[in-house]
């Protein structure tokens, strides 16, 4: 007999849900549309399971907050939204470096600057990449529904945990303001990850050392075991070697082989469609809603057509995306932005890819993508 849950929820209340079952105990932010009710969500739930909230006095601060608490073994969020993701982007690299478990939510609003407060975008997905400095690794996963804001937040946590990794949750205010009906299963039958512990006696530990899966080891704080850490290039010992190449190129290649090494759990997606089809709409987020509304209404004027749904976005799943480009004749990229993932799709694929943009605040629509493909 199932003991799920039957509700209707918006996509920002499941994603905080999400994060309770994950065992998140701990959440630091600061209030910003269209991202406030993960924040409200929050400060309600979390008393209520023996966790810490706190507003913070900006994103800064707040991204602070989430890594010092995660280093003291807390399981930790942050949400925002385009803007205060920017300022969080220093803390994101401080993170990378220190292997911090710990997961961002950057629920997308229409930009630069200040932008459009209400209005959705996928503005922010080369930022996400790319926003801090250096040459480091980052996860970023993009939920479409209700159900997979729940999903990929329990997913977030699990990889962060396991990989020792700041992870992004890359939602939209369509997303994340949309109410469906979410069945919420029985939390003792979800798969939580924590992370990995030490066996060895503090004499021999360093909190940097890695082991075969080139992820390294906690040990618990407050006993007897040592710990520095330094977001220089640093050590195994964890003290900064800055100027020592050998270190800074073993550092930053570990750092990277980190998620090449766990590619298989990282990556998801979904497909829809029939199995042979002639165009293939590869989406993400909330446009993924309106592409499959449209493949079903070409499938059945004739125009075979499927859609790829890209949950995980960085890593670019390459790999996933040539299998089922290779199966097309041509490929479309709808984006609400002037094409920030296309040149991805193009670089896994010798199919040719169109794209199909917005940027004036407003969703593409199912008729929009239909008509393009009648075009194509």
């Amino acid at each position: 007999m199932s003991n799920s849950t039957v509700r209707f929820m918006q996509g920002n209340e499941a994603l905080v849900e999400g994060a309770i079952v994950a065992g998140a105990r701990f959440f630091a932010g600061y209030p910003i549309t269209p991202a406030s009710e993960i924040t409200e969500g929050m400060s309600a739930r979390l008393p209520l399971v023996g966790g810490v909230f706190l507003q913070m006095e900006d994103e800064i601060a707040s991204m602070g907050a989430a890594i010092g608490a995660s280093m003291a073994g807390g399981k930790c969020l942050t949400a925002t939204s385009g803007p205060g993701f920017s300022l969080k982007q220093e803390g994101i690299g401080i993170a990378s470096m220190m292997e911090i478990p710990v997961v961002i939510v950057d629920v997308m609003r229409g930009g630069p600057a200040s932008g459009m407060s209400t209005l959705p975008s996928q503005m922010d997905v080369m930022q996400a990449r790319w926003g801090c400095h250096g040459d480091h690794p980052i996860i970023v996963l993009s939920p479409a529904t209700v159900t997979e804001c729940y999903e990929l937040t329990i997913k977030a946590f699990n990889l962060s945990e396991l990989i020792r990794q700041p992870v992004i949750l890359l939602s939209d205010a369509i997303v994340g303001h949309l109410r469906e009906r979410i069945e919420l299963p029985d939390p003792s039958t979800v798969k939580i990850i924590n992370r990995k512990m030490t066996d060895k006696p503090p004499e021999e530990y360093a909190p940097f050392a890695a082991g075969e899966d080139a992820v390294p080891f906690f040990a618990e704080r407050g006993t007897a075991y040592r710990y520095h850490m330094c977001s220089n290039v640093h050590t195994e010992q964890g003290f900064p070697a800055d100027t020592n190449n050998e270190v800074a190129a073993k550092l930053i290649t570990r750092l990277h082989r980190k998620l090449e090494n766990y590619a298989d759990e990282i990556t998801c997606y979904q497909f829809f469609g029939p199995k042979d089809y002639d165009v293939l709409i590869v989406s993400y987020g909330c446009v993924t809603r309106a592409a499959k509304d449209a493949e079903k209404v070409l499938n059945e004027e004739g125009k075979a057509t499927a859609v790829l749904q890209l949950q995980s976005l960085w890593p670019f799943p390459r790999a996933i995306v040539a299998d089922y480009a290779a199966r097309a004749g041509k490929v479309l990229m709808p984006e609400i932005n002037l094409g920030q993932l296309i040149d991805q799709v193009r670089l896994a694929t010798d199919r040719p890819v169109e794209g199909l943009n917005r940027c004036d605040g407003a969703e593409i629509t199912p008729r929009q993508i239909i008509e393009k493909v009648r075009e194509m």
